[in-house]
């Protein structure tokens, strides 16, 4: 049996992924996911909705103009967590208990000596780094004193994301589900207290933001202490050991520069839209968030893949990872073609939620007519891309990503965009890149998986 005996009553939480018909068992994983996803991104949402309807298009653009930063800084670390997830689950189709502990241990750990390096470091750059951006100055102190909240609420962010994917790699995503609905709510509570109540604008939704994910996070971290088992979190198994701490940094660190390869290229991207103005950032911050739906759904099969190809390699159940890849494949599909047909057909309303400025309403129908027909490709590259990390082959992934995402948009930022600087060809820099890394990351899972296969066949 793949699942571990000994975790008492959250064992209705899990899903042996190493036995029984794949196709509910990876919908199950996965819709918690895409609504947590969707939580988040509606709680992301609530934050700028009540910035742009109840300030003005600057606070809203100074949010905005933030999120590549903020992302650049932290997905090091969210690499980690991926890390984690793997080696549990792997560890789990293995049955070594002791690895599973000591996994679990040095990732809570990890998660906050990793969220307090965090804090310092985002507020010691947020300002010069948003003034090298180019960030607009009617929007930079705004953008500069969310930072400096947001980040200082890093080690809870992180402890909750690293809590998450140990939970995950047992195949429970219901827990976090639960718990990012929690603090959800709280956010947005605390919202429309601290902006309509306060008058603090940026700052009361960064503070709401800091709150709620600690809430989540002290709920991720009882569930882990309370849980009997080897992913029990005990005070006494506190420290990080560096055999799998090692192996943590051998998958996650490259997932993770992979995550800060597309922040980079992003935060080049923000530096060219902000010099569109004010007017285009909110167009893009309202944009993204819609956008946002798509990602975070291929995302989250993106995360099953990561599971179910974990264990099941572990377990040496290869047929099963095979066809593991091959529904999370249709999934990301259906849910990118839905999303992008919505976005395409009620854009212009859906845009008014955020702002009903004229100008920033066309801005972000010509970023739609750009962006959704090819957002499927964003599926395979999220599918290919999570079963390369489930089977340990981090690194390579991490390289082409490199190569077509970030060298590829510096390249079209200093080549293409340079000789015809309109914001339609500055966005086509996204599809252009999601397809070459797509079929890059294809081509290498075809070939790793082959020869997997091939030597244990004549193992």
């Amino acid at each position: 049996m793949s699942r571990i005996s000994g975790f008492g009553n959250s064992k209705s939480y899990q899903i042996d992924m190493c036995h029984g018909a794949l196709l509910p068992q990876i919908i199950r994983f996965v819709i918690p996911l895409v609504i947590s996803g969707i939580l988040q991104l509606l709680f992301h949402a609530a934050d700028l909705i009540v910035i742009g309807r109840f300030a003005s298009h600057r606070a809203l653009a100074a949010v905005g103009a933030t999120g590549s930063l903020t992302m650049l800084l932290v997905n090091i670390f969210i690499g980690l967590s991926i890390g984690t997830n793997v080696l549990v689950a792997r560890y789990i189709g293995e049955q070594s208990r002791k690895d599973i502990s000591r996994t679990v241990h040095t990732a809570i750990m990890t998660s906050l000596c990793g969220g307090s390096f965090l804090a310092v470091t985002g507020i010691i750059l947020a300002k010069p780094v948003l003034k090298l951006m180019g960030t607009p100055e009617d929007i930079l102190d705004m953008s500069v004193l969310y930072m400096w909240i947001y980040f200082g609420g890093m080690p809870m962010i992180m402890l909750y994301n690293f809590g998450s994917a140990v939970l995950r790699a047992l195949g429970d995503t219901v827990r976090p589900f639960y718990f990012l609905l929690a603090g959800g709510i709280i956010n947005v509570a605390l919202n429309l207290f601290f902006v309509l109540v306060f008058h603090w604008d940026v700052a009361g939704v960064a503070l709401a933001t800091v709150i709620s994910q600690a809430v989540a996070a002290m709920l991720v971290f009882r569930v882990l202490h309370r849980m009997r088992g080897p992913c029990r979190v005990r005070w006494h198994g506190m420290r990080i050991e560096w055999k799998n701490f090692k192996e943590m940094m051998w998958i996650g660190v490259p997932a993770g520069f992979q995550s800060s390869c597309f922040s980079l290229s992003n935060t080049l991207i923000q530096s060219s839209i902000n010099s569109f103005g004010s007017i285009t950032i909110a167009a893009m911050t309202a944009c993204s968030s819609l956008e946002g739906f798509a990602f975070v759904s291929m995302n989250a099969i993106g995360q099953a893949v990561v599971s179910f190809v974990g264990q099941n390699y572990g377990g040496k159940k290869f047929e099963r990872v095979k066809e593991s890849v091959k529904i999370c494949m249709i999934l990301g599909y259906i849910c990118s073609f839905t999303i992008a047909v919505v976005l395409l057909l009620c854009g212009r309303d859906l845009i008014m939620i955020f702002n009903t400025e004229p100008e920033v309403i066309a801005v972000g129908i010509r970023r739609f007519y750009i962006m959704l027909p090819l957002l499927f490709v964003c599926a395979v590259m999220e599918v290919f891309t999570g079963a390369l990390r489930g089977l340990g082959r981090s690194v390579p992934p991490t390289v082409i990503t490199i190569f077509f995402v970030c060298v590829m948009r510096v390249v079209w930022i200093y080549t293409v965009f340079r000789w015809r600087p309109t914001l339609e060809v500055l966005l086509l820099s996204y599809p252009v890149t999601w397809i070459f890394n797509a079929i890059g990351c294809g081509w290498l899972f075809k070939s790793i998986f082959a020869k997997i296969t091939a030597k244990e066949g004549n193992a």
